[in-house]
């Protein structure tokens, strides 16, 4: 249910709606969704990508404990390979919004288009610099997925998971040729898809 509607005029009950990890070759792409209550500001909300580190970290904790609802959600890497990156973000946000304790008014999504939920919804663009109940989505969703990623770097040494969080740098792309794709990587993305071939060729395999 998309709503064309003046967002600025809505003041209670809204959710923020964001998501991280469209981008990157590996890992879950990660969503959340906020209600802010504005009984209790939180002070320096901004687009996370926008803020440091120790920030992010710092206003991780202080929205899960001033929001009237937050919920983190993902799509694992085989939804996203089987469904497409867009579709599968468009999941995770539904399973965000849906997962909230308090039934919003209003979703406001960043960027341009909704996933289909059962409550009014409008699109912002840029909406993590403009709508501090995104900004806040933001944050949990990059910090959340963040910390997924510096997990998995344990669990597959090699590939500088912590650092580039999976993004499609020059280090991960040679460390996919080097070393293969895993288990978490998308396999319906065009740098691993060529990683895979040129490994199965080297080996002398057909790759499906």
């Amino acid at each position: 249910m998309q709503l064309g509607l003046d967002f600025a005029l809505v003041e209670e009950l809204v959710a923020g709606v964001d998501e991280v990890g469209r981008g990157p070759l590996c890992g879950p792409v990660v969503t959340a969704a906020v209600i802010l209550d504005p009984r209790r500001p939180i002070a320096g909300l901004n687009d996370s990508k926008k803020l440091s580190e120790a920030r992010r970290e710092a206003l991780f904790d202080e929205i899960r404990e001033k929001a009237l609802a937050w919920c983190i959600a993902r799509a694992d890497v085989e939804e996203i390979d089987r469904l497409n990156i867009l579709h599968a973000t468009m999941l995770a946000m539904q399973r965000a919004v849906e997962g909230l304790s308090v039934t919003p008014k209003l979703a406001l999504i960043d960027g341009n288009r909704c996933p289909q939920l059962d409550v009014p919804c409008a699109p912002v663009i840029q909406g993590d610099s403009q709508v501090p109940a995104i900004a806040a989505a933001s944050i949990l969703a990059k910090v959340s997925r963040d910390r997924e990623m510096q997990a998995l770097d344990l669990l597959y040494p090699g590939y500088g998971l912590a650092g580039h969080k999976g993004y499609p740098t020059p280090a991960h792309l040679e460390a996919l040729h080097r070393l293969g794709a895993t288990s978490i990587h998308r396999r319906s993305f065009a740098p691993v898809r060529m990683a895979l071939q040129a490994m199965a060729q080297s080996q002398g395999c057909g790759v499906a």
